[in-house]
């Protein structure tokens, strides 16, 4: 490109052979069998757009970046002059439709976090009961205690956190 710009034809004619050789590549990989018949119509736009905007090339860069960068821009022209757009199969909805769990575990760090300022026992339990799932019943079993003791460690642990956690309660005014 540098030789074309300085005026030498026969590298310019050189150069304009290669690209139509690496542009056919280029376009076949993006377009597939469907689209081929459009290969050489966009080799042929991407060749003439290089060649009216040569100009702008800075020899500083490299020659490929900027060639490919305006061979996708007329790939993009393309599939918006023909409408195509590009779907995903009903199957492969599932990473479309992921469940988004940065909220959830976020949350679970502050309940964790809030849960670290109660003694073990009372944590532990709320943990099981109101996190986890487990009956009082069970979670009592799990620690040693009874079911009525359960509910008051709980039940004390839960009024500790929301008097330190409430607002409008804090001295940090």
């Amino acid at each position: 490109m540098l030789a074309a710009l300085g005026g030498d034809a026969a590298a310019y004619r050189r150069l304009l052979d290669e690209l139509g050789r690496l542009l056919k590549a280029y376009f076949a990989r993006r377009l597939g069998a469907a689209l081929a018949a459009n290969r050489d119509d966009l080799v042929q736009e991407t060749l003439m757009a290089i060649h009216t905007r040569r100009l702008t090339y800075d020899p500083t860069q490299r020659f490929t970046a900027w060639a490919y960068a305006i061979a996708r821009y007329k790939l993009i022209d393309h599939y918006r002059r023909s409408r195509i757009r590009y779907t995903v199969p009903l199957e492969d909805d599932a990473a479309l439709f992921a469940r988004d769990e940065a909220g959830d575990t976020a949350a679970r760090m502050d309940v964790e976090v809030a849960l670290a300022t109660l003694p073990a026992r009372p944590a532990d339990l709320i943990r099981q009961v109101r996190l986890e799932g487990a009956s009082i019943a069970e979670a009592a079993r799990k620690v040693g205690m009874t079911e009525t003791a359960a509910k008051v460690s709980i039940h004390r642990g839960l009024k500790a956190l929301a008097a330190r956690f409430a607002p409008g309660d804090r001295d940090d005014r």
